[in-house]
């Protein structure tokens, strides 16, 4: 054989080998897709994003309603939903008037969907139930620069968060300080490394979700519950302007009305059991939380109502106490 086929054939070997992989004979993995926008649609003032995460290899819808103005570069405010993540009517859209009361300010209102009982994070394995979860990924790494290209915004951002959420968005302010400038924590459970911690994003998470902890954080010995408990991590929250609020628990007649008048017979009284038992475990919470803040010496404006249950007519309410903080946060 010739030397210029030899060389040819060693080539063609080699190429073909690389091409297999040189151990089980597997084809190479397909080069991993860069996160983006991947579709914009349009209704009125509100924009319909696809985005596709690099993290989890799919696409997250987000929905922005865009200021009024928009010659003008508007910081971004992001909106995360209840325990269902938005895909069902555990959202700001479906149960306030949020979002058309935002419609006058000057910002972009970010709302994710999808996450459902993933408390935002990120998950160490894919669940056969909730699927594969790098949501705190998403929402440090990935995101944010595509929302700031897309929406040509001032690079400023501003994060509110209710129950689970509540409980996110102290995680994901903590795991890029300085990323969100202002963070509303409405009735948020900051501590889940304890055991009470633990037993709320199990109820959450497993009960209510159909999910798996274990897929989450690992075992209840694995430290990774100590690494994304925003009460151990606190002193990560210094320089963001804080928000945070929480009911004790008690109702008033609105409340009794809600939780007896949207279920029939005894699921009535027992939701509404529940809604009294969750608002006061968060409460306890937010004391701890705000015990570990004041040690540190970081302000944070609190608001510690004397009655309320756990449900959205407080959230909303809160989300326009906290206004003028995250206005502040986003220069507005």
């Amino acid at each position: 054989m010739k030397l210029s086929s030899l060389r040819n054939a060693t080539a063609v070997a080699l190429t073909a080998m690389l091409s297999v992989g040189l151990l089980g004979g597997h084809a190479a993995a397909a080069p991993e897709k860069p996160s983006k926008v991947t579709s914009i649609t349009k209704e009125g003032r509100t924009w319909h994003l696809k985005v596709y995460s690099e993290s989890m290899d799919t696409e997250i819808a987000v929905d922005v309603q865009r200021p009024a103005d928009e010659s003008q570069p508007a910081p971004n405010l992001y909106m995360l939903n209840g325990l269902d993540g938005g895909e069902g009517t555990a959202s700001w859209k479906a149960r306030t008037n949020a979002i058309e009361w935002l419609a006058d300010k000057p910002v972009n209102v970010i709302q994710p969907i999808g996450g459902r009982g993933s408390y935002y994070t990120d998950w160490i394995k894919p669940d056969p139930q909730l699927g594969v979860n790098k949501w705190k990924t998403f929402f440090t790494e990935e995101l944010p620069p595509l929302l700031d290209d897309t929406l040509h915004s001032t690079g400023v951002n501003a994060l509110t968060g209710l129950s689970t959420s509540g409980t996110s968005v102290l995680q994901l302010a903590e795991a890029k300080p300085g990323l969100f400038k202002a963070v509303a924590a409405y009735s948020g459970c900051a501590q889940i490394a304890d055991p009470a911690g633990k037993q709320f994003v199990k109820l959450a998470t497993e009960t209510w979700a159909g999910g798996k902890v274990s897929n989450m954080y690992g075992p209840d010995d694995s430290p990774l519950w100590a690494e994304n408990d925003p009460v151990i991590h606190a002193d990560k929250l210094r320089g963001t302007q804080l928000y945070i609020s929480s009911g004790s628990g008690i109702p008033v007649m609105d409340d009794v009305n809600y939780y007896l008048g949207s279920a029939p017979g005894p699921t009535g009284a027992v939701n509404l059991a529940l809604g009294m038992v969750i608002e006061a475990a968060v409460n306890g919470c937010t004391n701890n939380l705000k015990g570990k803040l004041d040690g540190l010496g970081i302000p944070a404006t609190y608001q510690f109502n004397p009655v309320g249950t756990h449900y959205w007519p407080y959230w909303e309410q809160a989300l326009h106490e906290s206004w003028p903080l995250l206005a502040q946060g986003m220069g507005v």
